[in-house]
């Protein structure tokens, strides 16, 4: 066996377990879904599944219910991309300075990532009903209904992901604001530019390949939020903060209508795609402008 058949041995020896894993964790059952979505199939045992064809996409294009979730869905989408970049921008530039806990404050900004999201949903629920009145009692005025009010229970959940979030964005900031050669950055303060200046003519077009990174993330994340939009609001009031994944969920395991749930399923995939690969493709030319 000589060195380049060694080499293939091992490369596929690695790869095939990854490449088995994928395909049965993603691939197989992705055309299995596509199967279910054209059936009448509720997964209860005993009961006989049919082909019903187009019908589980008419009744689809004929629910109001899922449609609305949509738009909400689109309205929680901007405000989470927004926050959750500007965020994670603003911890990268304040934990890149010369600061003696600038580590230390790295590790305290990402450590909510690594909190599940029902649980966060559950603590910040308790946070927006108990605590956030208790403290506008304090103060002597009004406070916000939070989860009351269908525009402040989305902007709540916004600040819900963006709290999760902001720290694992910033850490993709942090990766190419290091990259920036500190001599351009060193020049700029010799010809007495300003920190605002500085960040917008210098930072923010060497770091335009991390902003595609993380609009991605982000983007992608915000379209198929699930779990603190079930333990923060549960859609109320009256649905209105239903998201996509939600109501997906509701059709398939609520309504036990798996068929329905997985022809929505498909339609969300396709819209997520579209979303994420149109935003790649125009940030990827902003990339070469800046």
């Amino acid at each position: 066996m000589n060195v380049k058949t060694e080499e293939k041995v091992v490369f596929w020896s690695f790869l095939a377990p990854i490449l088995a894993a994928f395909a049965l964790v993603v691939i197989i059952p992705f055309f299995i879904g596509i199967y279910y979505s054209f059936t009448d199939w509720n997964a209860v045992p005993g009961t006989e599944t049919s082909i019903v064809g187009f019908a589980n996409f008419i009744q689809m294009f004929r629910d109001g219910d899922f449609f609305r979730s949509i738009g909400t869905t689109a309205v929680y989408t901007v405000y989470a991309v927004i926050l959750i970049n500007i965020i994670g921008f603003a911890l990268a530039l304040l934990v890149t300075r010369s600061l003696k806990t600038a580590n230390f404050m790295r590790t305290v900004f990402f450590m909510p990532n690594l909190i599940g999201g029902l649980i966060l949903g559950f603590i910040w629920r308790f946070i927006f009903l108990k605590i956030s009145p208790a403290l506008f009692d304090l103060m002597g005025s009004q406070g916000i209904d939070w989860l009351g009010n269908a525009n402040n229970a989305l902007f709540a959940m916004a600040i819900v992901s963006t709290w999760q979030m902001g720290g694992y964005i910033m850490i993709i900031y942090i990766a190419a604001i290091i990259g920036i050669p500190s001599s351009l950055l060193e020049a700029s303060e010799l010809d007495g530019v300003s920190s605002l200046q500085k960040v917008r003519h210098i930072i923010f077009p060497m770091v335009a390949p991390a902003f595609t990174a993380s609009l991605f993330l982000t983007l992608a994340n915000s379209f198929k939020v699930f779990d603190v939009n079930y333990s923060l609001t549960q859609g109320a009031p009256a649905g209105r903060t239903e998201l996509m994944a939600m109501n997906i969920y509701t059709t398939a395991y609520t309504r036990l209508d798996f068929g329905a749930g997985q022809a929505k399923a498909i339609l969300f995939f396709i819209l997520v795609a579209l979303v994420t690969l149109t935003q790649v493709r125009y940030t990827k030319r902003r990339e070469v402008e800046l």
